[in-house]
């Protein structure tokens, strides 16, 4: 595969997708934060991540089956594009779902550490 502008655009897109799916799980951390505020946090992000579950693995579904389509019966000057957003697709909902979780579990342990040796 080459390496050219349409390949850095697929990266630069996939990046966006994988942020936006991110920041969704956090947003959602931080309603269930605000609603139940006697949880722990690990009961927090279980339901952040079973919230968006479904969302993300059919939004992620349905745009990969689009574009291996456009990668199977499309022509040969998109094939480099198509096979970036193909491995960032399925790298981004990875990340977004099975990374976000832990980021977000760490970092407030580790805010909750802080507010507790201040006390």
């Amino acid at each position: 595969m080459e390496v050219d502008q349409s390949f850095i655009a697929a990266v630069l897109t996939v990046i966006g997708y994988s942020i936006n799916a991110t920041v969704v799980i956090f947003d959602r951390v931080r309603e269930e934060r605000k609603l139940y505020p006697k949880r722990d946090i690990k009961t927090h992000v279980n339901a952040a991540i079973n919230q968006t579950l479904a969302r993300t693995i059919n939004t992620s579904g349905t745009t990969f089956v689009t574009l291996l389509m456009m990668f199977i019966f499309g022509g040969e000057t998109i094939r480099g594009f198509l096979f970036a957003l193909l491995v960032g697709v399925v790298c981004g909902m990875f990340s977004s779902v099975c990374l976000a979780g832990p980021i977000v579990y760490q970092i407030s342990s580790r805010e909750a550490k802080d507010a507790e040796a201040k006390k």
